[in-house]
């Protein structure tokens, strides 16, 4: 669907990045862009499109004076993601709202990721935003249409899409969590304080994996999990992150300092004659074919052996239950 909406090379984010915070979501996706050689411009979705605020948040918070406020709001009894947007607001007012938007706040994480690196520019996110259910302004939310076709109504789906992507995803398997959620629970009630203090962004400091093992023993769903487990300091998205990474049996020691190998997902003519350059001034291993994978360093494969479990499970989330071992056997889509 990338491909069909204008992509010429697609690679994939790994697991331990694609599941985390927006700073480490960005850490990933900027070491990868870097590794490629090839990239001198980023652009990314933002809610606002004032790039030069992005800047000057992420310039806020790299100063002591943030960090001090920060500490304030925190003792506060605040999230992260509010006692940070609480501190930016002393410091430089209104700009601060950036933060609340889920886009302009990855960009900020983008920018501090980036550094001098790259060029970088702000594409406005027009109609629905992210995770809406209600679309507007002539554009629905990948989240919409994702429930539309869990719900079998492709026709509705179909008015938001082009032609080519809209048979894509009516022959696509839509995954949902329904069909994994016992087993989730399963694995929550299991876990021990230790064991949550091991994920990353455990909250042991603040005592949330004593929250989180109380809230295991009274849920009957993974909802009620989370509103059990959810305060004014820990958000319903960081509950929701914990609970993901104790299914797929990944602790903060499973992520990297920075990706190990650049896997292609996707490519066309113009994105091959891309690989093909990038194979020039590329500094880490390209996979094509996964099988290659063998051909790495431990730490490599290590990682993809990470990526592949996720996978494995992941396939545990459709009606028809697919087989392990597709990581190792499915090559990249060419158009």
């Amino acid at each position: 669907m990338a491909l069909h909406g204008g992509a010429d090379l697609v690679l994939e984010l790994p697991l331990p990045w694609a599941i985390s915070s927006a700073e480490n979501f960005a850490r990933g996706s900027i070491d990868i862009l870097k590794a490629t050689g090839v990239v001198d411009t980023i652009s990314f979705g933002s809610e606002s499109g004032c790039l030069d605020e992005m800047f000057r948040v992420a310039e806020v918070i790299k100063t002591k004076e943030f960090q001090k406020a920060l500490h304030e709001e925190l003792d506060k009894g605040f999230s992260f993601a509010g006692a940070r947007q609480k501190a930016v607001y002393q410091i430089i007012g209104d700009t601060s709202r950036l933060l609340g938007g889920a886009n302009d706040n990855l960009g900020v994480e983008y920018i501090r990721a980036a550094g001098e690196s790259f060029r970088l520019l702000a594409v406005p996110r027009l109609g629905a935003g992210h995770n809406s259910l209600c679309p507007t302004d002539k554009f629905a939310s990948a989240t919409y249409l994702r429930e539309l076709a869990r719900h079998g109504e492709m026709e509705k789906a179909a008015e938001w899409m082009e032609a080519k992507n809209y048979d894509v995803l009516r022959r696509t398997d839509i995954s949902n969590m329904k069909y994994v959620e016992r087993a989730v629970l399963a694995r929550l009630r299991q876990m021990k304080e230790k064991e949550f203090e091991c994920l990353p962004d455990s909250g042991a400091a603040e005592g949330l994996p004593v929250r989180l093992v109380k809230a295991a023993e009274r849920a009957n769903s993974l909802e009620e999990f989370y509103g059990l487990a959810k305060t004014r300091r820990y958000a319903h998205s960081r509950i929701r992150r914990l609970a993901l990474w104790a299914f797929l049996g990944m602790t903060e020691k499973d992520r990297p300092t920075a990706p190990s190998y650049l896997r292609i997902l996707g490519a066309n003519e113009w994105g091959r004659a891309l690989l093909r350059q990038m194979k020039k001034e590329v500094t880490l291993p390209i996979l094509t074919k996964p099988a290659h994978i063998r051909r790495l360093p431990e730490e490599a494969q290590t990682l993809f052996s990470i990526e592949s479990r996720g996978t494995d499970l992941y396939g545990l989330c459709f009606e028809n239950i697919k087989p392990c071992g597709m990581d190792y056997t499915t090559g990249p889509v060419l158009l």
